[in-house]
Formats: structure tokens, sequence, C-alpha cells
């Protein structure tokens, strides 16, 4: 690998490190010496990049910094363009239009030399089915997952059986073929998981959950892990 490319992908792995990022690691990553990592980390703090830490410890890129845009690496955009794809055709109208803008964006602003692997990249994803209508604007419930606001729905279960609740909405999944919203059910006391096209009705309220909403995902995220190992 160049020097100028290990430099690159040393910021890189600092971006995405949510812990101070160790030496040791870097250099597994990079598939090269603790030493070379040490003089690479010099020459980009001696380059002004932010870089705090030091050996033995771990390093950590500061807030702020950023790379020019769209420096990406041919892997990096066969990867934004397969989940665009994924996205295209999986996700709600807004979501899906989001995902064709961002594919042009990235078409119009990295050299020629790159454009194929947006124009023929070597991945495919498959075909999306026919998804259900969705009985809610999945474009406002992103919003009041973001905003940490409740709904309230009139839901249809497998049965035909409706039920008025209030979600504390924490997430939505977008399946193969179906679109699911995750959050904490007033009535259940409880994470449940709703299709949304079975939503009858939606309102969307002002109030406020009494959690942040880092927190309740947090909350679900446990409590899917822990249904996971109760079904092994």
């Amino acid at each position: 690998m160049r020097r100028a490319d290990r430099l690159f992908q040393i910021i890189q792995i600092l971006r995405r490190a949510r812990t101070p990022a160790t030496a040791d690691a870097i250099a597994d990553e990079l598939e090269t010496s603790k030493r070379t990592v040490y003089r690479d980390i010099a020459a980009l703090i001696g380059q002004r990049v932010p870089i705090r830490g030091e050996a033995g410890v771990g390093y950590v890129l500061e807030q702020g910094f950023d790379l020019p845009p769209l420096m990406l690496t041919p892997d990096e955009i066969e990867a934004a363009v397969l989940g665009a794809k994924w996205v295209a055709g999986h996700a709600d109208p807004a979501l899906g239009k989001a995902a064709e803008d961002l594919m042009a964006k990235i078409l119009a602003a990295v050299p020629d030399r790159l454009r194929p692997y947006i124009l023929e990249p070597s991945g495919g994803t498959p075909a999306a089915l026919q998804i259900p209508q969705d009985g809610l604007d999945a474009s406002e419930l992103r919003a009041w997952i973001h905003a940490g606001r409740k709904i309230a729905i009139r839901y249809a279960d497998e049965q035909g059986r409706e039920t008025e609740r209030t979600i504390w909405p924490v997430a939505i999944g977008y399946l193969q073929s179906v679109r699911m919203m995750a959050g904490w059910c007033e009535l259940r006391r409880d994470f449940r998981h709703f299709r949304l096209d079975r939503v009858l009705h939606a309102q969307f309220l002002q109030e406020r959950y009494p959690e942040r909403p880092k927190v309740l995902k947090a909350r679900w995220h446990k409590a899917m892990e822990t249904e996971h190992r109760r079904g092994h």
C-alpha cells in the first residue's frame, strides 16, 4: 500500500472508531507494523491533522476535521451504490428518491476513472417485491423518531383485530417485502413491531416520550438481543 493511501486509511479508521484506536488495531487492519503506524501518526500530526492520543493508549480524531468531499475509494463507491440501490427499491418513496439523488450526486462528483464503479458495479441487489402501501407517512415517522415524539395509531393484527395504541417509535425496518415500525407500546408496556401497511390510522402527536431517543433505542437493542438469545 502506498504511504499516501495508508495515511488516508488511518484517518478513515479514526473517523469511524467509537473508542480510541490502538496502534495494534490500526496495524492489523492495514497489515503493517506498529512502528510504521507510529511514524504515520506522527506525520499526520505534523500535517496538522487533529489526532489526540499516545502510544499504548490509543488515538482519536478530534471532531470538526474532515477530508475534501468525496475522496472515495472504489470499494467505498461500490458500497455506497449497493446500499443506495437497495434503499431505492425497498424504502418509502421519499427515502427512495433521496437514494437516487445520492447516486446522481456521487456520479457527478467523482473523477471519470471512478464512474464505472457507479454505472457498472460488480454487485447487485435482489429485485424489490411489490411492497404494500404504508398506512402512515414514513417520512413523517422518521422525523418523529428523531424528535422523540409519540404516535397514536389504530392497528389491525394478522387476524384483522383492531386496537388503539400509543407508540414511542424507535426505528423503521425495511424488509424485503414489508416495512415495519419498532417502538414502545403503551398498551402492552413493552416493545412491539408493527407492519406499516396494517396501520389503519395514525395521529402524529406533539407529546414527547419521557426518554431521549438514543436511550430508548439502546433499550430496544438490548431487548432484541435478549429475545434472540432466548430463541437459541
